[in-house]
């Protein structure tokens, strides 16, 4: 008698249309931890101003699993001789499903704003948080699949939702660092999250749902991209692995991956709106910590990492905050009205660096501005305490730091597929631009005493000019 075969799941999907989904990747999706990421919005307190972005982390992780198959499948089926196997690409779109468990509520406003704040956890990641969650939804749902995922698979997984080693190597040390696959398929650590240069199906997929559902326009192919990808071995000894490849013709598509990127940052996500309404509802989230708690298994709030409680914890706490009636939330409370009618906060202005003084602004000069402006408010103002203003750093980016994202991305010729190389800037075009970050500082005012206003930001301007910074209109 023939064994049965259990069946995926089709998903109509908004951007990539009818996608099927592994069996296994279907049990994960149907799991409260999974589930949860229906309430988490993608681009977080972007929605509060921007109507079109109400699309959630849910169904980001199911397009980065989707994308995933088909990258790691197109490459099984063009090169058989990389020996990629089913459960390779199984632990592949599980990883890309599974990327994004650890975000907190509003997406990276939790961890890039509240969270270190908070609990004064510097190191705290949502990808760190996302090991942790895959962890506890394997084992509180009791998840097995066919064939079984051995030990190096879910190591792989791990890994591939880490984005690194779960261990670094020791210092001086060098060689191979990964454990859940060999250095042989080292490619497959960029197909979810390319740390070697940034173009990863992540990327792909939240470029092309975000500018659908912002109405922006996206000029990047992701299709394209899996048509011309090849694996190649570049690089020297002892750094020589076998790295995803392009076509040389293609390079201009890539530099408009990375445009779309800054676009992205640029019209949303560090909008000054966007960053006004981040940094009210961060306020809400600090002084509502100390009284409202989601005890976990064993009794600890979520800021500490109970995976029980963190399951609970979405965009809905600010609709619990405003129904709380504990006279200790009125301060929370009055800020989350404030931005449901629209009384935002005053934003008093934005600063770059002269181009002479350069472009990295370290956090030092920030605490210095900080201070200044604290010292320019009457003496009794600042023995009340009371929190005026909000001093926010601002970067934009390709996505790799100062650093072209170019140089350490390798492409082919079609007449040598098997020969990778590095494509120098001036091969390219003139157009190409000349530096790839740019520091930002901003000023937002919180109360409503315009004259204290007034001094903040006259003082705001007087240290522009005195250290070399522009005001930006």
């Amino acid at each position: 008698m023939a064994q049965s075969r259990e069946l995926g799941k089709v998903f109509n999907d908004s951007i990539h249309g009818h996608v099927e989904l592994h069996p296994f990747l279907v049990k994960i999706i149907d799991t409260p931890q999974f589930q949860r990421l229906r309430n988490i919005k993608q681009l977080g307190g972007g929605y509060l101003v921007y109507p079109g972005a109400s699309h959630n982390r849910f169904e980001h992780s199911i397009g980065v699993a989707y994308l995933a198959g088909v990258l790691a499948k197109t490459l099984q089926e063009n090169q058989p001789e990389l020996n990629i196997t089913d459960m390779d690409i199984l632990c592949v779109q599980i990883g890309g499903l599974c990327h994004d468990l650890g975000h907190g509520p509003f997406s990276h406003l939790f961890d890039e704003m509240f969270i270190r704040g908070a609990c004064g956890n510097e190191d705290w990641t949502h990808e760190v948080v996302s090991v942790r969650m895959f962890e506890h939804l394997m084992n509180e749902n009791e998840l097995k699949s066919d064939p079984p995922l051995l030990e190096d698979d879910l190591m792989f997984i791990r890994e591939l939702i880490l984005g690194r080693p779960l261990e670094e190597l020791g210092e001086g040390t060098t060689g191979w660092p990964y454990r859940g696959r060999t250095e042989e398929k080292s490619f497959l650590y960029e197909i979810v999250s390319n740390k070697e240069n940034g173009i990863d199906v992540d990327k792909f997929d939240y470029f092309a749902r975000d500018c659908h559902h912002l109405g922006i326009k996206n000029n990047f192919d992701h299709m394209r991209y899996f048509k011309f990808a090849r694996v190649i071995e570049v690089g020297t000894e002892p750094n020589r692995r076998k790295h995803i490849c392009l076509r040389e013709k293609e390079v201009w598509n890539l530099y408009e991956l990375f445009h779309t990127r800054l676009l992205l940052h640029k019209r949303v996500c560090h909008h000054k709106v966007t960053t006004n309404v981040e940094i009210m509802i961060t306020d809400a989230l600090f002084k509502a910590k100390d009284f409202i708690q989601i005890e976990g298994a064993d009794g600890t709030p979520p800021e500490q990492v109970d995976m029980t409680a963190y399951t609970m914890l979405t965009d809905q706490i600010t609709e619990r905050i405003l129904q709380f009636h504990d006279p200790r939330m009125e301060q929370s409370k009055t800020i989350l009205k404030r931005i449901m009618t629209r009384k935002l906060y005053r934003f008093l202005g934005e600063a770059k660096m002269r181009p002479r003084q350069g472009r990295r602004i370290p956090r030092e000069t920030v605490e210095d501005l900080t201070e200044e402006l604290t010292q320019a408010l009457p003496e009794e103002v600042r023995q009340n305490g009371n929190d005026f203003f909000r001093v926010e750093l601002i970067t934009f980016s390709y996505g790799n730091e100062e650093e072209d994202p170019m140089k350490y991305t390798y492409f082919y010729k079609k007449n040598e597929p098997d020969r990778g190389f590095l494509i120098p800037r001036n091969k390219v075009s003139d157009f190409l631009p000349e530096c790839f970050l740019e520091q930002r500082i901003r000023v937002y005012w919180k109360t409503e005493d315009e004259d204290l206003m007034n001094i903040v930001a006259q003082t705001f301007r007087t240290w522009c000019n005195t250290n070399g910074f522009e005001m930006v209109n």
